[in-house]
């Protein structure tokens, strides 16, 4: 278990610095790296949530047409921070843009 006394060697500055002082960047690094999702109206969206079409979108090459007010549940968060990856009736990998949905 590595204790205060610990260094690291920190190839950004090229400097040996304490072990829990690299943790802290580490962990600063990976808060700045996750993706803020946010819906039509500015809500924050996560995996799991309800939302509903603000907007009729007729779905390439299943020959459908979603429309406005469709309620799709639980959504998945793709990474991209305008695409949510969602399920619906008869559609196979369905990808929602985060401009046409709204939190529910």
């Amino acid at each position: 278990m590595p204790s205060d006394d610990d260094y690291v060697y920190d190839d950004e500055s090229g400097e040996w610095i304490p072990a829990s002082t690299m943790r802290a960047k580490q962990a600063d690094a990976a808060k700045e790296a996750e993706v803020v999702v946010r819906d039509s109206i500015g809500n924050v969206l996560a995996d799991g949530d309800q939302v509903t079409l603000i907007k009729d979108l007729n779905v390439k090459g299943a020959g459908q047409t979603l429309r406005r007010g469709t309620l799709i549940k639980s959504i998945r968060l793709t990474g991209d921070s305008q695409e949510i990856d969602c399920r619906y009736e008869g559609i196979k990998g369905l990808v929602l843009r985060a401009e046409f949905v709204k939190k529910r």
